[in-house]
């Protein structure tokens, strides 16, 4: 009997699981997944607490009801991976002997990384809203704030949805002209960027949303600490930018054991081939989505398309033939801008977001990068879909590569001939 162990029980070792399950013999591969604990969380959902928009129990899930039978679920915490014996060693002193590892452990915020993050004003001035936690926190306190100097910050990238920071600004912008204060709240986003997002042609389509807001944008900006008792973030280059209310995203980094196992980068991300995930050192090892180095959004999306171009791969790589898929990339995410509207994004490694229809070429019915309520109803139906059908492996019809059907690509003007 072989074994092949998932580290991490998200979406993208979630639907690993439920695809291999159905796809690999029963009586020559037994299957388990590990996780800590029995509560899976739909992130993108975090966004929409501070708001009261989901309360817990819509973002919040029991992941052993998301495996299929015949798939192991291991409770523990994973210490190391001993690479020379092919074991995984929990906490516990458990072992795990694996003929094939997936690492799907994701990306986690790290407060603890910043000098006075986690000082005494945390949770108190200070909220994050990339955990449940710290999002149902800010929602208490945006409860109470009437006014002041509210600033989002990024603290470096990567993170995981590099889009979440705009659309929280965007959302809080909205939400306090809603509560008639809009006038009495100084809005700032401060980011590692040169812009306000990654992408050119996007960063200064949202950089142009920000600035019809009035939101003040600090670029350039790599926080070296936060002082906690004059409430001002501080810049390497020695700049300040000073808050009432700081809505921070810390550093997102991989899970310890990554790096105990002598597995990850100064991140603890697993460096890949970032077409096939199979780890660059160990030919039995893939890390999938967040947990690995490819420079694609970490965002669930990129699991989702990477997912279903891994599960042929890897049925390939097993048999000992070459592995033909070849993953681009390929994200797509949709963008929360305010008063019930959204944008769509479509890119991958080589193709910036662009206008244009998606799924399909003029009938859409979604608009890229374009502000419309039928995005903000697509982005809210999401939820539906994630619980119903990504993560029990069920089929997508949308293509794991980006298409560019439907897209407006941009035209260059001839140079000037001299004379």
């Amino acid at each position: 009997m072989k074994h092949l162990v998932i580290l991490g029980g998200g979406t993208a070792g979630t639907m690993i699981a439920n695809k291999l399950r159905h796809r690999l013999d029963r009586t020559e591969w037994r299957i388990a997944v590990v996780d800590r604990d029995d509560e899976h969380h739909y992130q993108p959902g975090y966004l929409f607490v501070p708001f009261g928009g989901y309360t817990h129990e819509q973002v919040v899930r029991s992941r052993h009801t998301f495996l299929p039978d015949g798939v192991d679920f291991v409770f523990g915490s994973v210490d190391e991976i001993d690479t020379g014996e092919n074991v995984v060693r929990l906490d516990s002193g458990r072992a795990l002997p694996y003929d094939q590892l997936v690492i799907a452990t994701g990306s986690t915020p790290r407060p603890d990384q910043t000098p006075g993050m986690l000082g005494p004003e945390w949770r108190r001035s200070i909220f994050d809203f990339y955990t449940l936690e710290g999002a149902e926190a800010l929602a208490d306190a945006l409860a109470r704030f009437d006014g002041g100097r509210l600033v989002v910050h990024v603290t470096e990238m990567p993170i995981k949805c590099p889009v979440a920071p705009l659309e929280f600004t965007f959302l809080v912008e909205a939400w306090l002209r809603e509560r008639g204060i809009r006038d009495q709240v100084e809005l700032v986003f401060v980011t590692p960027l040169d812009g306000a997002f990654t992408k050119p042609v996007a960063s200064a389509h949202l950089g142009g949303m920000l600035d019809e807001r009035k939101v003040h944008v600090e670029t350039d900006f790599l926080v070296e600490r936060i002082d906690s008792e004059r409430k001002v973030l501080v810049s390497y280059d020695d700049r300040e930018v000073p808050f009432d209310l700081l809505v921070t995203v810390p550093l997102n980094m991989g899970a310890d054991f990554v790096a105990r196992s002598g597995l990850g980068d100064e991140l603890n991300y697993v460096p890949v081939d970032k077409h096939t995930q199979l780890s660059t050192e160990f030919d039995n090892i893939f890390a999938i989505g967040d947990a690995s180095d490819i420079p694609a959004s970490k965002a669930g999306s990129v699991a989702h398309f990477s997912v279903e171009i891994f599960v042929d791969n890897f049925l390939q790589h097993i048999a000992g033939r070459p592995m033909t898929g070849a993953f681009d990339g390929h994200a797509n995410c949709f963008v929360e801008s305010g008063d019930d509207k959204a944008l769509l994004i479509d890119f991958n490694y080589d193709t910036e977001p662009l206008t244009g229809k998606y799924p399909l070429p003029v009938v859409g019915p979604m608009d890229l990068l374009k502000e419309t309520r039928a995005n903000h109803l697509g982005k809210l139906a999401f939820r539906w879909i994630y619980w119903n059908v990504l993560l029990p492996g069920r089929p997508v019809p949308l293509p794991a590569l980006m298409s560019m059907a439907g897209k407006h690509v941009p035209t260059t003007a001839p140079e000037k001939q001299e004379a």
